[in-house]
């Protein structure tokens, strides 16, 4: 029996994996880097060791500083997680020598799998269908093409070629992305089927070699051949799902599977499928397939590691579960990662975290709450919400419904477009592929619209001035907003996402709202006069946390939350972000024309001009690494290189000057 399990891994996963072990009364150890040592994970296990370090290489990766842990720990078995060290071989075979349990397959298990050209040949031996691939670049003369990393998984290291000249520098790519991510920088290339879908199939093996499938799952709605929508089960026809099934099966009795595992198939319109991959570990998506299912697949995977069977019956699935994975990233600016401090992490409705639920309802994985810091080193991915209803329709309803009323705070994120893509009608009639996001650009809209957010930004305005009247030490029974010379209006001014926003309002004696206007270009102060396009606004109730609008008629709460100067205003309409600028701002230093700015801190990996070089707009200027991803820079316009203030290998924070660009009209 396991009495005390070491999870070799962080954030969610950690979380997810302790949950169970609280409820079987197994004890907990969580390993940490030091970026990581404040983290909910590390609160929540019983035990905690130190990893010296920050980036993945220093921490997470290394072996002999986990199995260090497990002995100073005294923990008698050990959970990988997923990613990392999930899927390595060496690492699991290192974990059994030291008189530990390992809790998923052997390592010789994950070694045939791991190496997918290896895995590929296995398999097709079992009758389980292939698409082509090729590991010399010479051999391919039809495009498209996949590149993909032979190790890992999670999207890492992919890259589609739609043409020869392309390929060279997308195999150069992919090497180092999944160097950086696995440890392993071996990549090979398949053919790549255009408007496939990305079907999988839940497995589990015991001890005494039966395998068996859980369920499937649609994962096709994917951002850099990552999963951010995932489903079960998968919306097939039942021919396609028990020819899945028993391919998948077939796979994992050709290798004596045990434990928990994943068969990914490519499926194509047509309705061919093609073997992908095997993970051989828990997959992110799991909670979707333990929904369905009301299995608890952590406390299967225990169970195999300690020698038991598989129960003789195991229940069908029923219903439809959705997840989504919310993650720190600007959709709309390349999946930029983004970083900062999450003032505010709140989802309405969750009825369980890291476990089963009463159906229908919705579940929370998160590996951050209020107050946690998101930073450069790991995954952008920050939580998990699941939702399960008798019907797709319902379970779309309720998840889109709960995601677009969080509050997620001070750090941007991908949740607008994953609200657009629920509901969007295309999702609903389930015409989905893995190039789905790059057909429906409509997705990427915020959803808040532009018209609404003057709206917004009154309403942040009300607020703060609700809260200086609640702070004030004189004449605090005042209305908000009251002065001697009424016809003068208060002016708030802020940075929104287009730029600056001027808020312009005044009240009456009374306290209620007698005109106000909201300028965009932030003009000279004048008058407050609305416009003609402007609603007409009544004040019912402001406080410094809420404020109550009367909209042409319609009454309309937002909540607004401040932190600093930052103030963010979730309505029924969307989420603003808004950062209130000083009365009487200090004076800054000017950067150079055509400087660019770092987007986030990070490492410049490598730059591929120099100082005096005439470059296109679009051009690669250099090439940033920051939460695992490379993000190229380029060059805004067509010009020549002024200026390259960092070199490759330098780590930058936020804001600095990375290039400087003048045009060609530039006299300097």
């Amino acid at each position: 029996m396991i009495t005390r399990l070491l999870v070799a891994n962080r954030g969610e996963i950690a979380r997810r994996v302790f949950a169970t072990c609280r409820a079987l009364g197994v004890e907990t150890v969580a390993v940490h880097s030091d970026a990581d040592a404040a983290a909910p994970f590390v609160a929540e296990a019983d035990q905690a060791v130190r990893l010296p370090g920050d980036t993945p290489a220093e921490t997470y990766l290394r072996v002999d500083l986990i199995l260090d842990a497990a002995r100073r720990s005294g923990a008698d078995a050990v959970h990988p997680g997923y990613g990392f060290l999930a899927e390595n071989a060496e690492f699991a075979a290192a974990v059994t020598d030291a008189g530990l349990t390992w809790v998923g397959p052997p390592a010789k298990v994950i070694a045939a799998m791991g190496d997918k050209l290896a895995a590929k040949a296995l398999l097709a031996e079992a009758g389980v269908p292939m698409l082509p691939s090729w590991t010399d670049t010479d051999e391919i003369t039809d495009f498209p093409v996949l590149v993909k990393a032979s190790a890992g998984g999670g999207g890492r290291g992919m890259r589609i070629v739609r043409d020869a000249a392309g390929l060279a520098e997308a195999v150069a790519s992919a090497r180092r992305e999944a160097a950086a991510a696995f440890g392993d920088g071996t990549v090979f290339i398949e053919r790549y089927v255009e408007r496939g879908r990305h079907v999988e199939v839940q497995i589990i093996g015991d001890t005494q070699g039966r395998v068996v499938s859980l369920g499937d799952r649609e994962c096709s709605i994917q951002r850099r051949h990552q999963k951010i929508v995932e489903e079960a089960p998968a919306v097939v026809p039942e021919r396609v799902r028990t020819a899945l099934h028993e391919a998948a099966v077939a796979a994992g009795r050709a290798v004596d599977y045990l434990g928990a595992g994943t068969v990914e198939f490519l499926l194509a319109p047509s309705g061919e499928f093609f073997f992908l991959e095997m993970n051989t570990r828990l997959q992110v998506e799991h909670p979707v397939t333990e929904l369905c299912t009301g299995l608890d697949l952590v406390g299967l995977q225990l169970l195999v590691a300690e020698g038991a069977s598989l129960p003789a019956a195991l229940p069908d699935s029923t219903g439809h579960a959705i997840e989504v994975r919310l993650c720190a990233e600007d959709a709309a600016a390349s999946w930029r990662p983004a970083t900062g401090t999450l003032h505010r992490f709140a989802v309405p409705g969750v009825a369980a975290e890291f476990g089963t639920l009463a159906r229908p309802g919705l579940r929370l994985d998160s590996g951050v709450v209020t107050g946690s810091v998101v930073g450069v080193h790991y995954d952008s991915m920050l939580a998990k919400l699941v939702a399960w209803g008798r019907t797709r329709a319902e379970a779309t309803r309720l998840l889109a419904t709960a995601l677009a009323r969080a509050e997620l705070h001070g750090v941007t994120t991908n949740r607008d477009l994953l609200v657009r893509v629920l509901r969007s009608p295309a999702f609903a009639a389930v015409e989905i592929d893995t190039g789905f996001l790059d057909r429906h650009p409509e997705v990427f809209a915020p959803l808040l619209p532009a018209a609404k957010l003057p709206v917004a930004a009154l309403a942040a305005a009300l607020a703060a001035a609700a809260g200086r009247r609640v702070g004030s030490r004189v004449l605090a029974g005042l209305p908000s907003g009251w002065r001697n010379v009424p016809a003068v209006p208060q002016v708030t001014r802020f940075a929104g996402p287009d730029g600056e926003i001027e808020v312009r309002y005044r009240l009456d004696r009374t306290g209620g709202l007698a005109e106000w206007s909201v300028d965009p270009t932030a003009a000279e102060p004048t008058a407050a006069e609305p416009s003609a396009a402007d609603p007409t606004v009544a004040l019912v109730e402001a406080a410094p946390d809420r404020v109550v609008l009367d909209v042409d008629g319609v009454r309309l709460a937002y909540r607004v939350h401040r932190a600093g100067s930052a103030v963010f205003v979730d309505g029924p309409d969307g989420a603003a972000s808004l950062v209130e600028l000083p009365r009487f701002p200090l004076p800054t230093a000017e950067l150079a024309a055509g400087s660019l700015l770092a987007p986030l801190p990070g490492a410049v990996t490598r730059v591929h001009v120099q100082v005096g070089q005439r470059v296109a707009a679009g051009d690669p200027l250099l090439t940033l690494e920051a939460m695992k991803l490379e993000h190229p820079v380029l060059a805004p316009i067509d010009g020549v290189v002024a200026e390259l203030p960092v070199p490759a290998g330098g780590q930058v924070r936020t804001g600095a000057v990375l290039a400087v660009v003048h045009s060609e009209e530039d006299p300097r």
